[in-house]
């Protein structure tokens, strides 16, 4: 019988023995892993109150020095309630999650319009009618933070008074200071503009009254 000898690669030891899912794998799964960044002793909140279905509650979010959100709390009407214990716990997990890093969207984009009891009318205008209360407090979140940051971004990139626009001004202030006299085009029969002792016109560049 033939006997074949098979290598088999072992993979390489370091120094000490272990192998690359030994003590280095581990440091670097510790380096990895996600940082919290704890809100301080004391900072300011916003709470609002809000009433979804004739179930009333209040939301607070507690705010970074740079009015982040950073934790979230949810105090329902009827306290030891199965919705009040429910979205209680729910707000420790956001809470958790914003200080780890998830953004705030992220929840918004999962959440709002989830259904489920209770929901109806909500005596908010902006937020006249809810699916349940999750899709309240997401929406209220996203009109109270994310979306003013939207704003705030499209207002900086709007263009400078002192350049496009202001030509644009001065442009159509030159077109209404055109003398009345100032007769048609032949061709195309737009309004013609003085040139000197001639009119031209800026559509299609025909002169006339130089005769």
């Amino acid at each position: 019988m033939n006997k074949t000898a098979v290598a088999i690669e072992l993979p390489p030891s370091t120094a000490n023995g272990a192998g690359p899912h030994g003590v280095n794998g581990k440091a670097s799964a510790s380096q990895s892993r996600a940082v919290r960044r704890r809100l301080p002793n004391e900072r300011h909140s916003l709470t609002h109150r809000f009433s979804v279905g004739g179930h009333k509650g209040y939301i607070t979010v507690g705010l970074y020095p740079d009015g982040e959100p950073g934790e979230l709390f949810i105090t329902m009407a009827k306290e030891g309630s199965t919705v009040s214990g429910f979205v209680s716990s729910f707000a420790r997990v956001v809470s958790v999650a914003l200080q780890h890093a998830v953004p705030l969207e992220v929840f918004c984009d999962k959440f709002t319009h989830t259904r489920f009891e209770p929901s109806g009318f909500t005596g908010n205008p902006d937020i006249p009618i809810a699916s349940s209360i999750m899709d309240y407090i997401f929406r209220w979140l996203r009109l109270r933070f994310l979306d003013k940051q939207d704003d705030r971004a499209g207002m900086s990139n709007m263009p400078s008074p002192n350049t496009n626009v202001m030509g644009v001004i001065t442009d159509q202030a030159d077109n209404d200071a055109q003398p009345s006299d100032a007769p048609l085009c032949r061709q195309c029969g737009s309004l013609t503009r003085r040139n000197g002792a001639c009119f031209s016109c800026t559509n299609c560049g025909t002169s006339t009254g130089c005769g």
